[in-house]
Order: C-alpha cells, then sequence, then structure tokens
C-alpha cells in the first residue's frame, strides 16, 4: 500500500510516495514520479525522511499535554490555556498576547491560529518563523504588484535561456530545482547561468559566470544593471509604458551607478560585469531566481525591487521563461502568507486597510477585530523581553535558537509569563513553557501546504500519532470553545477549515484580489483527501489553477500597472570588515541538514557529512589568526561566543567567514551561529539580516581532544568545556576538548558497566604514545564493543567521524586491538550520504579509471540517489584538469 504526501522540508514542495503495509516497520519514503514539483526527484533530507519517523532514533516524542511541569489531560490543559489568555487580555489589554508560528504548520492550522488571534482576541501579534527566510520578498512584491503575487512557475527554469542565481546556493538549499536546472542546460545547449555570491558554492559547478560580490551590494549591482539597460537602449518602452509606472524617477535614482562605480563597489571586474549585463539585456527568457542571500538584509526589500525594476523594465515578466522568481525556504511559507501568518497582513492576501478589515470582520463574524498591524518577529521578541508582551504561544519552531542575538531570545523567554509551546520533541525553547502540548507532526498530521510556485499540495498523515498528540487546529478550537467562541471553531476536519480559507479568498474578491480558491471552495470532503496538486488562482477562470501571472499585463495596484520603486544603493552598502582583526560572517544552510536539526538531527545519514558546526574561512584568514584545518575556533563579538571547527576554504574569499545555521543546544555545547547576529532588520519587511555580522576569530585552546564513538547515548558530556554530539547508524559520536586530565580507562569502564548486563566482564584495550600526545581506547563487554576513542593535543590531529565509525562498526576484538595500537591515521570525509561514499573511496576510483561522476554512479553508487552530492563530485574532476 502507498500513500503520496509531500515533504516537510524546503519550499520546493516536493511530492513522495510512502510504502506502508504488514511487515514494514519503518514507512519506506520515495519521491512520486507523478508530482509536478519534484517529477521522482528528491534529495538527501527527503530521501532521509524514513530515519526522522523511526520510533528508536527519532528525539524524544511528546506525548501529552503538561502545565508546570505536570502531565495533564488536554481538557485540563486548553482550560488552562483559556483561562490565562483571558487573565492576560483582561489585565494588560491585546496587545499584551502573540503568537509565534512557523513554515512548518499546515495551511488549516494557520488559518485557524490567525483567525482567533486577529478577529476573536483582538491581536495581530501574529508572526511566524517565514519573516525569517521570506518577508523581504513578499514587501517587493507588493511594492512592485500591489500583491504578494510569485509570477513564475518550475517549468520556466526548464524553458529559461537565461537563469540568474541570486544569493542562492540552489545545489544544496532546493537541490531538487537544481537538478532541473541541470537537466535543462544538458537539453539546451544555449542556457547560460550566472551565480551571483559572495561565496563560490557547489552551485557555482553549472555557472557560466560567478560574480563574486562585495556581501551586501546587490542593490547596488542591479541599480547598475538598470542603469546599462538604459544606457545602451535595452528598454522595452511599450511596455514601461502601457503597464507600469513611475519609471522616470527610479531612472533618475540609477544614473550614478555607471560601470566603474558598480565594478568598485561590487568588486566585480569590467569585463565580468558587461557579460553579465549583455546577457540580461540580450535574452528574452531570463529568470531571476533569488533567495536568503538576498531576502536576509537590512535592505532586503530594496534589493528585491531593484531586481524586479530590471525585469519590469525589459518586460520580462508574465510569459514562458521570464520572471523575478523568488524561492521559499519553508514547506509552506506561501500558506502562511495565504492566511495572514505575517503580522502586518489580515488575511487571504488582505491587509489592514478600513476596507479589508470590515470585509474580513464580517466574514468571520468576529466581535474584537484587530485593526492595525502587530509586531513582527524581533520586535515581537523585544516587547517579550521589555514585558510588553506577557503570553506567547510558539507553535512547530524554535526561536531560541533561530532569531538573531538568540541569547536575549533565551533571555526573553526566561522572564516572560506565560510561555506556550506546542511541538512534537524536546527542543530549546520547550525548556522555556509554562504550558507545553503534543502537536502532530509530519507522518500523522493531515491538511495542506503551497510551495514556492504557489501550488497547492496535500500532506497526509500515514502513522498514528503517538500519545495523544493533535493538529494543532485542533488545539486551537478547543481553546477557542472554552473562550465562548465554538460556533465559530466548530472545525470537524481540516476539510472544514480549507473550504472555509477558499471561500475567504473568494469573498468579495471579483478578479481585485490575486488569491482566489473559489473553485476549491465548495471541495467535498472525498475530493478533499484526493485533492490533486494545484496552483492558485483556482477559480472559473482558471478551474484547473494557473502557471504563471500577469499573462495579460495587468497587475493588482489601484492603477492596474506595475510599480518602478526607488531605493538609496550606494557605495558605502558593500558591508566591509570593521577592522583588521574581524571578518564578515555570512550565515546559512547545508545539504543535508534543516532549521535547527529538530528533526534532520536524528538520522545518521544527515549527520555524516557535516558532523561538527563549522566556520569557513579562506586560508590567508586561517593562517592570519592562527588556525589549522579542522581545529576548534573561538568565534566572537559583542553579543557573545561560539566554538566551531575550522575549514579552511579557497571558495570564500579573505576577510569574509561563514557558517552554518543548525546546530542546537543538544547538538553542541555553544555552537549556534545566531548566537553572533544583531537584531537588524529590513524597515519594511522587518527581516534579520543574517548575511553580514562582524566577528573575530581565535584558537580555542584546550589541553586535550577527544573524538569518541559510543554505542550508547553519553552519560554527561557538561563536564567537558567544548563538546560537539551526533548519531550515527551504530551510536554516538562525540568531539570533546578538556583541560583536565581523565582517567579514560576508569571513566570508559564505570560508562560501559552502567550500559551492560554483562558489566563484571569489562575490558579497555588501550595504547599510549607519549612523542605522539596520543592515546586511542577501545572498550569491550564481553565479545562486544562499546566504546571507542581517540584522544590528542589538537583536534585537527583526530581521525575523522568516518574513519572512527567505520572503524567501530566493523571491528571484532582482535581488529580494534590493532587500531588501539595508533595503526592508522584516520583520515578520511564522506561525501555521498545516501551510500556513504567517503572521499578515499571516489579517489581509490578515479586512481581505477573512473574519469567523470557518471562513472562514479557506476562503480561505486556516488551521486546515484538524491543527486546532491554531484557539485562535490564534479569538483574531483575539475581539480584534475
Amino acid at each position: 500500500m502507498q500513500k503520496k504526501t509531500t515533504c516537510p522540508y524546503c519550499g520546493v514542495g516536493c511530492g513522495l510516495d510512502v510504502g506502508l503495509g504488514e511487515g514494514i516497520s519503518t514507512p519506506l519514503v520515495m519521491a512520486d514520479k507523478s508530482h509536478p514539483a519534484n517529477f521522482g526527484r528528491i534529495c538527501s533530507k527527503g530521501s532521509a525522511l524514513s530515519e526522522t519517523v523511526d520510533k528508536e532514533r527519532a528525539p524524544k516524542r511528546l506525548t501529552h499535554p503538561m502545565v508546570d511541569g505536570q502531565v495533564i489531560s488536554w481538557d485540563g490543559a486548553t482550560a488552562e490555556i483559556a483561562k490565562r489568555l483571558q487573565q492576560t487580555i483582561d489585565k494588560y489589554g491585546p496587545d499584551s498576547v502573540a503568537f509565534y508560528l512557523s513554515g512548518q504548520l499546515l495551511t488549516e492550522d494557520y488559518y485557524v491560529a490567525n483567525k482567533l488571534a486577529k478577529g476573536f482576541l483582538g491581536t495581530s501579534n501574529v508572526d511566524t518563523n517565514s519573516r525569517l527566510c521570506m518577508s523581504s520578498a513578499v514587501a517587493a512584491y507588493k511594492r512592485a504588484f500591489g500583491s504578494d503575487t510569485v509570477p513564475c512557475c518550475y517549468e520556466d527554469l526548464e524553458l529559461a535561456d537565461l537563469i540568474v542565481l541570486i544569493g542562492s546556493n540552489t545545489a544544496w538549499t532546493h537541490p531538487v530545482l537544481y537538478q532541473r536546472i541541470v537537466q535543462a542546460k544538458e537539453s539546451n545547449p544555449n542556457m547560460k547561468v550566472i551565480l551571483i555570491d559572495p561565496r563560490r558554492t557547489v552551485t557555482a559547478d553549472i555557472a557560466d559566470l560567478h560574480l563574486a560580490i562585495t556581501p551586501s551590494s546587490d542593490n547596488f549591482l542591479f541599480q547598475g544593471l538598470l542603469n546599462y539597460l538604459m544606457q545602451s537602449g535595452r528598454l522595452d518602452e511599450a511596455f514601461i509604458a502601457e503597464s507600469t509606472e513611475n519609471f522616470e524617477r527610479v531612472a533618475d535614482s540609477v544614473k550614478y551607478a555607471d560601470m566603474g562605480a558598480v565594478s568598485k563597489s561590487c568588486g566585480v571586474e569590467k569585463s565580468d560585469l558587461e557579460r553579465f549585463f549583455s546577457l540580461f539585456a540580450n535574452t528574452k527568457k531570463t529568470i531571476s531566481f533569488y533567495s536568503q542571500g538576498i531576502n536576509q538584509s537590512s535592505s532586503g526589500t530594496d534589493k528585491c525591487n531593484s531586481i524586479i525594476n530590471c525585469h519590469l523594465a525589459t518586460g520580462k515578466i508574465g510569459y514562458e521563461g521570464a520572471g523575478p522568481f523568488s524561492i521559499t525556504g519553508q514547506p509552506n511559507a506561501m500558506g502562511g502568507r495565504e492566511v495572514g501568518g505575517l503580522s502586518n497582513m489580515l488575511a487571504a492576501h488582505m491587509d489592514f486597510d478600513d476596507a479589508s478589515i470590515d470585509r474580513v470582520k464580517r466574514f468571520w463574524r468576529a466581535p474584537t477585530m484587530a485593526e492595525t498591524p502587530g509586531l513582527k518577529a524581533v520586535d515581537l521578541f523585544q516587547a517579550i523581553h521589555d514585558d510588553k508582551v506577557k503570553l506567547v504561544w510558539i507553535m512547530a519552531t524554535n526561536p531560541a535558537v533561530s532569531l538573531p542575538d538568540s541569547e536575549s531570545v533565551v533571555a526573553a523567554l526566561k522572564r516572560c509569563e506565560t510561555v506556550i509551546v506546542s511541538d512534537i520533541t524536546d527542543n530549546d525553547t520547550t525548556e522555556f513553557a509554562d504550558i507545553l502540548l503534543p502537536a502532530e507532526g509530519w507522518s500523522e498530521k493531515d491538511g495542506t501546504v503551497t510551495n514556492s510556485e504557489r501550488r497547492i499540495s496535500r500532506q497526509r498523515g500515514f502513522v498514528k500519532a503517538d500519545g495523544v498528540a493533535k493538529p494543532d487546529w485542533w488545539a486551537l478550537t478547543q481553546v477557542a470553545e472554552k473562550l465562548g467562541f465554538g460556533e465559530h471553531f466548530n472545525y470537524k476536519l481540516a476539510a472544514d477549515i480549507f473550504r472555509e480559507h477558499a471561500r475567504l479568498s473568494s469573498f468579495e474578491n471579483d478578479g481585485t484580489r490575486d488569491f482566489d480558491l473559489s473553485g476549491l471552495a465548495n471541495v467535498s470532503d472525498d475530493d478533499y483527501e484526493r485533492l490533486s496538486p494545484i496552483q492558485w488562482p483556482v477559480n472559473s477562470s482558471n478551474p484547473l489553477g494557473s502557471q504563471r501571472m500577469f499573462t495579460d499585463r495587468k497587475f493588482f495596484t489601484q492603477s492596474g500597472k506595475a510599480r518602478f520603486v526607488a531605493s538609496k544603493a550606494s557605495l558605502a552598502d558593500a558591508v566591509k570588515v570593521i577592522s583588521e582583526n574581524s571578518l564578515v560572517l555570512n550565515t546559512g544552510r547545508l545539504r543535508d541538514q534543516w532549521h535547527t536539526m529538530t528533526r534532520t538531527g536524528s538520522a545518521p545519514k544527515l549527520t555524516s557529512h557535516d558532523d561538527v558546526a563549522f566556520i569557513e574561512l579562506n586560508p590567508s584568514d586561517a593562517m592570519k589568526f592562527g588556525l589549522k584545518h579542522h581545529a576548534i575556533a573561538r568565534v566572537f563579538n559583542a553579543l557573545g561566543e561560539v566554538s566551531l571547527q575550522v575549514k579552511i576554504d579557497d571558495s570564500i574569499d579573505s576577510g569574509q567567514a561563514f557558517m552554518p545555521i543548525h546546530w542546537n543546544r543538544k547538538y553542541a555545547k555553544a555552537s549556534t551561529a545566531n548566537t553572533l547576529v544583531r537584531p537588524n532588520v529590513d524597515p519594511i519587511s522587518g527581516q534579520p539580516e543574517f548575511k553580514a555580522s562582524n566577528v573575530s576569530v581565535l584558537p580555542l585552546m584546550h589541553r586535550y581532544w577527544v573524538r569518541m564513538v559510543s554505542k550508547r547515548p553519553f552519560n554527561s558530556l557538561e563536564k567537558y568545556d567544548f563538546w560537539s554530539l551526533n548519531q550515527f547508524e551504530g551510536g554516538w559520536v562525540a568531539l570533546l576538548g578538556f583541560d583536565e586530565t581523565t582517567d579514560w580507562r576508569a571513566e570508559l569502564a564505570s560508562d560501559a558497566g552502567s550500559y551492560s548486563e554483562t558489566s563484571k566482564n569489562i575490558e579497555v584495550l588501550e595504547y599510549r604514545n607519549s612523542l605522539k600526545d596520543r592515546y586511542v581506547a577501545a572498550t569491550y563487554a564481553g565479545s562486544n564493543i562499546e566504546t571507542f576513542l581517540f584522544q590528542g593535543g589538537c583536534a585537527s590531529d583526530l581521525p575523522s567521524r568516518a574513519w572512527m565509525t567505520e572503524s567501530f562498526m566493523s571491528s571484532s576484538a582482535l581488529d580494534t586491538a590493532m587500531l588501539v595500537r595508533g595503526e592508522s591515521d584516520g583520515r578520511d570525509e564522506l561525501v555521498c550520504s545516501c551510500f556513504g561514499i567517503t572521499h578515499k573511496r571516489i579517489r581509490s576510483a578515479i586512481d581505477e579509471g573512473a574519469k567523470s561522476s557518471v562513472d562514479l554512479a557506476q562503480t561505486c553508487g556516488a551521486g546515484s540517489k538524491c543527486g546532491s552530492c554531484k557539485p562535490e563530485l564534479n569538483h574531483y574532476f575539475s581539480k584534475s584538469k
């Protein structure tokens, strides 16, 4: 038996087939060959989803409601929430209450939360972690088009002759779309790809040109492009005259952005600028594909509008293979936008204007309607810190890790009068919950999500929820009922909510709003269950959905014309180091991890590629600060300090650094990236600046460093000065740093004995080499290996995780006795997560005659499953040329 559902990770929205049946202990997750988002493709995260629902391996599941640390019934928990909500509003007013939601929620969950808060509690303090990834793109679309309308579809990536990837490491953040682009480029020899990114990421593997611009100089770059289009006579004068407004003002604002000024500000050779500008000017089918590198900026909205301006100036919008295409980061960021999940939106793509407030109030029959925009994410948590927000309900997200200045967020949660958290597992944020609710998660819950091309897909449950976990929308309805609003929240199924959501989208619409699901407003329960992926708007004009928007060149502004938007970019916009001892820190995502690792951290396949949080440095900077490859560094600024493994790579320019966002406090003592990110936000969108923080870097000095493998979870790691932890197929791996001498023989025997039924037979095999400052040990309970460790004087001298775990899994007592004599240098690193193919295996295959990534796929399997590692595999052959 198979069930179709949708992936819970990025905004691509891949369809999945889940194999179920007798004798299958863990559901088998495969790509859906019929889903139009992925057509049978799947990335490393999606291919490892089975591991994340494995009951034995998944993190601790929340199974019962808790109030003040005590298990309680759902009736008791929701009654307590209703009481505290009412008391807080009565004492401090509705603005003292806030909801912080997530792109991990289903649209139905989002809808009910927004309706309860804005229509019945009277607070517009309803924001979402989507604020952190796509709110600048939303604000820019609204300024330009009068609506939050993504004009393109994924097919356009295959039909384009030029794709400009801007601030997007697509190969890792949206791998399935990257593979679609790769295939399209192979089919169309005329297609060109330009990558605009300060870092040379693996996405550069398909780029015909990489512009390694100075951090935060994007706006100036696209103002320069617009100036070039004007000066070279490449404008679409007819489109500008008939379908746009405000061009003259924008044209005047970019006159100073000549080729020389742009080259100087952006740090790009004039010849490369000329090539990019010329390609854009002369290629009719051009897609600008942009993501967090643009959005996550204190001027992100202006950057997005500068990109859109270039498309409007050349009329490159509203037809196949052309348009400004913002790709979202989360599976339902778009769904959250549809229902008003952002605090400056009301519902169904309506804002807080008088007409919309009245319209939504009448539709909901709302007694206490919010009438002004609420607090955006960063301001919301600052208001909690300042005791202005007294109660916050957090759903399906981990703001203690994901928000900037995370230590301040932790302090805010500690002092908040009431923190309610709905989630599926313990995480950094649940630690501060006064009321903790067990929510249904992916594989259990049922509803819809909308991907980056406006495509609505069903997420279907296929396993029974643990304990008494319930959908988030259901918990909200129970609270609403206890507050006296039950008749307005009398939903029995997710389909009931979806129908109401669709009706609101079409209520008094008459084509004046882009978001319209009138064609689905009366969908039956059975048809909702069978609902196939479909792109909105879905109405009488487009009963089967809509691939592209603005094909009629009509927009949703009052005049029906698109607006050019002027901004104030200058030479000073480029971010540079503030002193000779600092670096500009860029944060971002990895191939195999997701957000704060609450799901992916439990999947061994996904923790093997990058097992320790790291900082990527240029070789000259590493030398300058006295740092070795794979040593541990202190990274700090005025906000705090973290400890990270050093990766030395010339793909990043001197003066810059890169750090992944994912590590939470469960997997490392102090590696949370946002500890160092200032809460600076875009003044229009409220989106934080995650891409340009100034930091300093120094070696982290400890006398002893250990990499240790254990069959069982470690008893305690807090006693070590530094620790980082992750899982593998056979147990746990830790990297430790400390200064005090440890009696490993006694400690290992004690730990192994505490887990083993044969503790009397504990044996420790060990080897010590004082000259090399090396100690190696393995512990056995009878003939079963329990622990295995290497100790040295520097983290960079330790064997790799890949070698340690492989040795642990394959060793008999005799093998390990040889290992502890230190006979191997232990140097190897994983490349292909799907098949566990390491660097040494790839080098061996190349030595045996493999001449391309295709040969590697045939000889050892590397790259033949999800394809996420293909850019890295190709790098082996580009190096050898």
